[in-house]
């Protein structure tokens, strides 16, 4: 029996964009790190957005949308350039250097400045309990990662730092970058041509790309595909079609779920069993996910309470004289 899309309402379509990005995003890390030991960060960035791409048009060309409108390609430049190219370049480079649970922890200060920008250029509000969540979905994101830190001797390295925030701040401008070109032209259309800009901004890594190829193992140049399909074309084509339907704030709130996820897969994919307070900061994160996306419950009236008013004094006629 084949289930049509308009039988389903926009709040579950939605629903399952949002998941779809979180289960895609967090199996990323993995292949980062994998595909990391054989690749360069550009050449790595480069390779993941060409198999992206690919995807991309291709879908594209079978739903024969065509150039995105005019009003959309300014945001589609800059998220291109930022989020695609500058993103993915600074976090391939910050994970060389720092440990995997200090770069989810940096990165993980995305959704804050994403909700401080929609704030601020989009004029989006900052209910309280987007506040409260966030709040205790980043506290979740520090056990997390500090249990998931492997540094043996403490040290972290500066460049490593700050190529992570980097990364955490080109995440939260191609996001805002975003939401107004999403009113011009299909998630697909955005999806797609920011793909294209970002790959056209790493192809001065060209060379590197070529020469490691031939040098790297099947593992890790799958993997680099995977991170092209699946974490980039797949993820982000739901990512703005639940950002075409909800404030980026909110949406950016639910990517707190990620290091929770990471740690669901890497117990059932690996075999890696979690340390009870790794599982603690995975509960925070998604009970403040949970928190950022509730709603606050609406007061109704009780029954008869409309019955019980007095009835409105009917007007006095005039008296004729």
């Amino acid at each position: 029996m084949k289930i049509s899309t308009r039988a389903l309402s926009p709040g579950l379509l939605t629903g399952g964009a949002v998941c779809c990005t979180v289960l895609a995003w967090a199996s990323a890390f993995v292949s980062i790190r994998s595909a990391g030991a054989a690749y360069s960060p550009g050449a790595l960035a480069l390779g993941r957005l060409l198999a992206a791409s690919l995807v991309l048009a291709v879908f594209l060309l079978l739903r024969r949308e065509g150039l995105p409108p005019r009003g959309a390609r300014r945001g589609i430049l800059v998220s291109g350039l930022v989020w695609f190219g500058g993103y993915t370049v600074a976090l391939n480079w910050g994970e060389r250097l720092v440990d995997a649970g200090t770069a989810s922890l940096l990165v993980n200060t995305g959704p804050i400045l994403m909700a401080l920008l929609a704030a601020r250029l989009l004029g989006e509000a900052l209910p309280p309990r987007l506040l409260t969540g966030s709040a205790v979905s980043f506290a979740g994101a520090v056990v997390v990662s500090l249990s998931m830190s492997s540094g043996s001797d403490g040290s972290t390295s500066v460049v490593g730092v700050a190529l992570c925030l980097l990364a955490a701040v080109a995440y939260a401008t191609g996001v805002i970058a975003q939401k107004p070109a999403l009113s011009f032209g299909s998630p697909l259309q955005i999806t797609t041509f920011s793909c294209l800009a970002g790959t056209a901004a790493c192809l001065p890594f060209t060379g590197r790309l070529l020469a490691e190829i031939p040098r790297a193992p099947l593992s890790a140049t799958l993997n680099m595909v995977y991170l092209g399909v699946v974490p980039t074309a797949l993820a982000f084509t739901t990512w703005t079609y639940a950002l075409a339907r909800m404030p980026a704030a909110r949406l950016g709130a639910t990517t707190y779920a990620v290091p929770a996820v990471v740690v669901l897969l890497s117990w059932a994919l690996l075999g890696e069993v979690p340390a009870w307070l790794t599982l603690l900061g995975g509960l925070l994160c998604l009970t403040g996910v949970a928190v950022s996306r509730s709603r606050p419950r609406t007061r109704s009236a009780p029954e008869g309470a409309a019955a019980a008013r007095p009835a409105p004094a009917a007007p006095a006629r005039p008296v004729n004289r």
